[in-house]
């Protein structure tokens, strides 16, 4: 195929300048400057035919760690091996796994690291978390006749227009052929996986992993001590969570207006990614408020107007601490939006921008419980949450409704399994 020919000299010709990329990351995240071997596909030669988990960053991490608890508790003798892209990934699966599994970078999709790391790593199985499609690197799994699957597959009506068109069709028909089962999020994206080329015999709408995720029990408990810690009381409570360059200063605008309805809001700010934190810090401090920065312990009072949430792991304590939450990357084009569903569990309305791609189907569904909405602009997304704010006992009821919409839908983790079940059994069998 002259396409992949193409692919394998333009992914060979541009590897200098991502190691030249990933060297500029480091200067300012030092973690990028470790481990380069993996991403050349240099990794420890295994004779264990590992399992293979590849999920791209943290929130592919936490939407497996669920899936990859079974695969433990019911598969105890088959090792795993997990990789990641980013560090931030790798960091959340070494906080939740422990020495339980092997971790490692996925190789960059050049024709001799795939190949590399495919031979030194001797995956029996592969589990592909979402739509994470590398042409050099599925090529080389199927090669080597490793079964590969995707879990809580997605697939946005955009996307699979752009996969349609020539000449990336063909690509995409290479790329899904390969596949031994594709668990799919719904019956809309296991049609789009089918038309651009996968097998419908192996592709089966399972329902989405994200709404299985488990709720700490103590949550509730945390949030109330959050709140009586920063001195909440009765002052309304705005998290905005996974924020993207260019949000924070559109969502700035959307807390002056709020505050013009709701003077005493309490904004609470979670960026995406670390390496952000101190650019967002400097925003803000321009911004004439008075900010609190929870990475370095500032004190929280009745004064404080802003809360820079600079740290990870806590966003669903400040959910179940909110009494309104907006989710990013859905108000900048190219991100797709992030993950609705947690806010929905912790029983919370939330709003998010126009832009949220593979999320359209789930949020409409939780608008039609009045659990969610759309706002077009920062100043409609003010107003949007000024009105819930306005009806404490209506905000509360869509946000029930909204977290019994989320229960209703539970289940993806036991289909997922049963997808797998017949390869790992084969695996061991084998």
């Amino acid at each position: 195929m002259i396409w992949r020919a193409v692919y394998c000299l333009a992914t060979w010709a541009a590897l200098p300048l991502v190691l030249v990329y990933f060297a500029w990351r480091a200067r300012r995240e030092p973690a990028y400057a470790k481990h380069w071997s993996e991403r050349l596909g240099v990794v420890a030669r295994r004779t264990d035919r590992p399992l293979w988990v590849h999920a791209a960053s943290v929130g592919e991490v936490i939407l497996v760690a669920p899936l990859i608890h079974a695969l433990q508790e019911r598969w105890p003798d088959h090792a795993i091996l997990l990789t990641t892209m980013t560090p931030t990934g790798r960091a959340e699966a070494r906080r939740r796994f422990g020495s339980s599994l092997a971790l490692g970078y996925v190789p960059l999709d050049t024709w001799g690291a795939t190949r590399r790391f495919i031979a030194l790593a001797r995956p029996s199985v592969a589990i592909i978390a979402e739509t994470e499609l590398w042409p050099n690197l599925i090529a080389a799994a199927s090669a080597a006749n490793i079964p590969l699957t995707m879990v809580n597959a997605t697939l946005s009506a955009e996307s699979a227009r752009r996969f349609a068109r020539w000449p990336l069709a063909s690509v995409a028909r290479f790329m899904l052929s390969r596949f031994a089962r594709i668990a799919a999020a719904s019956e809309q994206h296991a049609e789009r996986f089918v038309q651009l080329g996968a097998l419908a015999s192996h592709t089966k709408a399972v329902g989405n992993l994200k709404y299985d995720q488990p709720a700490s029990r103590d949550l509730a408990e945390q949030a109330s001590h959050l709140r009586a810690d920063w001195q909440v009381g009765e002052r309304p409570m705005w998290v905005a969570a996974s924020t993207h360059a260019g949000e924070e200063a559109a969502l700035l605008n959307t807390f002056r207006r709020l505050r013009q309805s709701t003077p005493n809001c309490l904004w609470v700010l979670a960026p995406r990614h670390p390496q952000r934190f101190d650019e967002v810090a400097d925003l803000l401090g321009r911004s004439g408020y008075r900010i609190a920065r929870r990475s370095v312990g500032d004190r929280v009072d009745r004064d404080i107007d802003i809360i820079l949430a600079d740290t990870l792991g806590e966003v669903p304590m400040f959910y179940a601490a909110a009494d309104v939450v907006f989710v990013g990357g859905s108000l900048v084009t190219g991100i797709g939006g992030h993950n609705v569903i947690e806010a929905a569990v912790a029983g919370r309305v939330v709003a998010t921008g126009p832009h949220v791609g593979e999320w359209q189907d789930i949020i409409d569904a939780m608008a039609r419980v009045g659990a969610a909405a759309i706002a077009n602009t920062p100043e409609a997304l003010a107003d949007q949450l000024s009105a819930w704010l306005a009806d404490t006992a209506k905000r509360q009821a869509a946000g029930q409704a909204g977290a019994e919409l989320a229960a209703s839908h539970r289940g993806a983790l036991t289909k997922t399994l049963a997808q797998l079940e017949p390869l790992l059994a084969a695996k061991q069998n084998g």
